[in-house]
């Protein structure tokens, strides 16, 4: 008897993780697709995909679109998402703070987390210049690719990045791959600046700066980011590494660290600001 509930309980959780799977291949794509379609891109039996599918509209988890069977996210995931931002710590607290960095920067400010193995925009206040950098909101980066994933795993040892980081997410948009040891070694040198900023790897016309929100843990949990054209972001890169700290103090504060040791030494990260 209890090898069948164990077996029940294991098809169960198959069935969870299968959901979880078409959710996430839905908001990566952007797109309504056909349930045949979804099966065949995530490699799952179309029988499993058309069930569990069935059982995500009926819930209002994925809604059609038009009338040709395609489906996508539900509304019914905006309202979950409406009360997680209403409770999370973080977002509650960020939108002014995006707001002040961008009106004082006139540059693009974002809050970046990771979304399990990959680098996400969670918040972006576009800056008040006329020609405007932006990034999707919610669209998954690799973490190599970004500034801000070397601040975001610099808490996990050299073993847990290789674990965490497919190892396909290593090869940059322009074909090149870059080296595990030196993404680890940008993390070891971000962790102990305390930001990281570099000429995008993604469009070579900018310059990335990020730094850390730090939670109850003392881990990076977020970070605080700007992306600036790259001549304004090497002429201004002080000032904007200035602001990005004193507001990254600010945010900590609001969820609870304390931070005293970032608060007590602008100073030594200023410091960091003439290397290159």
């Amino acid at each position: 008897m209890s090898e069948v509930h164990d077996e029940a309980i294991s098809r169960r959780m198959r069935g969870l993780d299968r959901a979880f799977e078409i959710l996430d291949f839905l908001g990566q794509r952007r797109e309504a697709m056909r349930p045949n379609e979804i099966a065949i891109q995530i490699g799952a039996p179309r029988s499993t995909v058309y069930e569990l599918v069935n059982l995500l509209l009926r819930n209002g988890v994925l809604e059609y679109r038009g009338n040709q069977g395609h489906v996508f996210l539900g509304r019914k995931l905006y309202f979950l998402g409406m009360s997680y931002h209403e409770e999370f710590d973080i977002l509650r607290e960020c939108n002014a703070i995006l707001a002040a960095i961008a009106g004082e920067t006139r540059e693009t400010a974002q809050l970046c987390m990771l979304n399990g193995n990959k680098y996400t925009v969670a918040m972006m206040k576009e800056g008040g210049r006329p020609f405007r950098i932006s990034s999707d909101v919610g669209e998954r980066v690799p973490i190599p690719w970004t500034a801000s994933g070397r601040l975001l795993v610099s808490h996990l040892s050299d073993a847990e990045i290789m674990e965490l980081v497919p190892g396909e997410d290593f090869k940059l948009p322009n074909g090149e791959w870059l080296a595990p040891a030196d993404f680890i070694a940008e993390v070891r040198q971000a962790a102990d600046s305390g930001y990281f900023t570099f000429r995008s790897i993604v469009d070579s016309f900018t310059q990335c700066f990020a730094v850390p929100v730090y939670d109850q843990e003392r881990e990076c949990t977020a970070t605080l980011c700007l992306v600036a054209p790259r001549e304004d972001g090497l002429q201004n890169r002080d000032v904007y590494l200035e602001c990005l700290i004193k507001a990254a103090q600010d945010l900590s504060a609001r969820i609870g660290t304390g931070l005293s040791t970032i608060s007590k030494e602008p100073g030594k990260l200023l410091r960091h600001f003439n290397r290159t």
